[in-house]
């Protein structure tokens, strides 16, 4: 789950199949008690209707959890943590970094860098469409060191200088998270 919808759309199929859950957070639900396997099975059927999985298996679910850690904090957050990115996700999944990072990239074929410069990139796309921010302020805000160093890596994924995306901002869409 990596949106709001997502969170709905679970929380419905839970509904639907009277299971009490204690939260649904944007990758994970807790239950208030175990399920049987048929419960289980209409769940994975009723969310895959709505486009989404359900992960029992250890590895993937770790990856999600990271993904979802990753778009929480560059999507979600107001303020970005003064400690770089892998401390932070090592600290908030209790897990050695090296580790997610080999598994990461082992399931995903890209590094962790390179998701949280996507994600980063489509949340600057974002500010960028809302136009209530300069260049300078979204820099700041999404914690790159310099204009010109949002400039570059925003050229070097997107093809176009933030100033022509600004430009064109009606022709171009954006790239939704789940595709990330």
């Amino acid at each position: 789950m990596v949106s709001l919808r997502c969170k709905i759309a679970v929380k419905e199929e839970l509904d639907k199949l009277k299971l009490k859950q204690t939260s649904i957070e944007l990758g994970e639900v807790n239950l208030k008690k175990d399920i049987s396997g048929d419960e289980r099975e209409l769940l994975r059927k009723g969310l895959l209707k709505k486009g989404l999985e359900l992960i029992d298996d250890k590895k993937s679910l770790l990856i999600e959890k990271t993904k979802t850690t990753i778009i929480e904090l560059i999507h979600y957050s107001e303020k970005y943590p003064k400690v770089n990115y892998s401390d932070y996700i090592s600290e908030k999944l209790d897990y050695n970094y090296n580790h997610l990072a080999s598994l990461f990239s082992e399931i995903n074929g890209t590094t962790i860098a390179n998701y949280i410069i996507l994600n980063k990139i489509e949340r600057v796309k974002e500010l960028l469409l809302y136009d209530e921010l300069s260049l300078t302020e979204i820099s700041l805000m999404m914690e790159y060191s310099s204009v010109a160093h949002l400039s570059h890596q925003f050229k070097k994924i997107t093809g176009l200088t933030p100033t022509y995306f600004k430009k064109i901002k009606k022709h171009k869409k954006r790239i939704m998270l789940e595709e990330l």
